[in-house]
């Protein structure tokens, strides 16, 4: 028997999450049908986090244990042709026995996107939500701050899955932005800051010549991608879009940076902002220590291009 380390990225818009369900198709599932039909056997895969409904993956990163001969990189081109195409296993490690995707994960980090524009992009729809109002970004910019550090985030997780403790250390929050172009390159980003500084907005301007340049409706409100990204030790349940609900909020004015630090010592749900939408959020990457988990062989893993 081995131990494996997966690194996975799907798009969820079909499906109802990660975790198995009884009435309806999963990303554990697909894949854990995907070793059946390979091996022959039963593979229970665990999941860093059970991502929900809608919500998609860059790097989740999974375990399991097999007991076959099959090469990383062999495993891996076998699953990626038994797996839909909106489920694809980027890399196959060979990890230390005992290795759990949950237990030995120092940090996640997950993005959220908003299209930020009068009318809805139709091919964002399922990756982004849609904001129609005007959002402040120097204000949003001024809140994300206050998220930073080693605190109490009681006020932003949501009912249904009660942890020991709901303190977490935010090592990274950050606000990137684009302007409109063209529906190709709108999820293109430029970065506006980084964790040891606060957030200054850079909007760079219509590109010449383009639909957008002198259009009077354009220049008061060029539609953009705003793109949060958050890295932690830890999330509690929506804790990222409940984060994001309030940001929005803080954007349209309906709520001040200054008033975080009291919203984060209320510890009271009800007074954060509403759950932003699950198409925005995708899980970025999960880090491990490669010191304890994996083992030299990992040197066979493969990357799929």
């Amino acid at each position: 028997m081995q131990s494996l380390k997966l690194t996975i990225a799907y798009d969820g818009t079909n499906y109802h999450g990660w975790q198995v369900q009884a009435n309806g198709n999963s990303i554990q599932s697909e894949i854990q049908k995907a070793f059946g039909r390979i091996l022959n056997a039963r593979v229970p895969v665990t999941a860093s986090g059970r991502t929900d409904s809608g919500v998609h993956a860059l790097g989740q990163v999974a375990s399991c244990t097999v007991d076959t001969h099959l090469g990383v990189d062999v495993l891996q081109r076998a699953l990626n042709s038994k797996l839909p195409t909106d489920i694809r296993i980027l890399r196959v490690e060979r990890a230390r026995p005992g290795f759990h995707a949950i237990k030995d994960a120092v940090s996640k980090a997950y993005r959220y996107r908003i299209w930020n524009s009068r009318t809805g992009d139709v091919f964002l729809r399922n990756y982004a939500c849609h904001v129609p109002q005007r959002l402040d970004l120097q204000a949003m910019s001024a809140a994300m701050v206050h998220f930073r550090g080693t605190q109490d985030f009681a006020s932003f997780q949501s009912a249904g899955s009660p942890r020991k403790t709901t303190v977490r250390t935010m090592l990274s929050a950050t606000l990137t932005t684009s302007p409109a172009r063209s529906t190709s390159d709108a999820g293109d980003s430029h970065d506006v800051g980084d964790s040891n500084q606060d957030q200054v907005v850079v909007e760079s301007p219509p590109t010449p010549g383009s639909t957008t340049e002198g259009n009077p409706f354009f220049e008061s409100f060029a539609g953009k991608t705003i793109d949060i990204v958050l890295e932690a030790n830890g999330f509690l349940y929506n804790m990222v879009r409940n984060i994001v609900g309030t940001l929005i909020e803080v954007g349209k004015g309906s709520r001040s940076p200054d008033s975080l630090p009291a919203l984060f010592a209320s510890r009271d749900r009800t007074q954060a902002g509403f759950t932003a939408p699950p198409q925005g959020l995708a899980l970025l990457h999960v880090a491990y220590p490669p010191e304890t988990l994996f083992t030299s062989e990992t040197e066979e893993s493969v990357e799929q291009g």
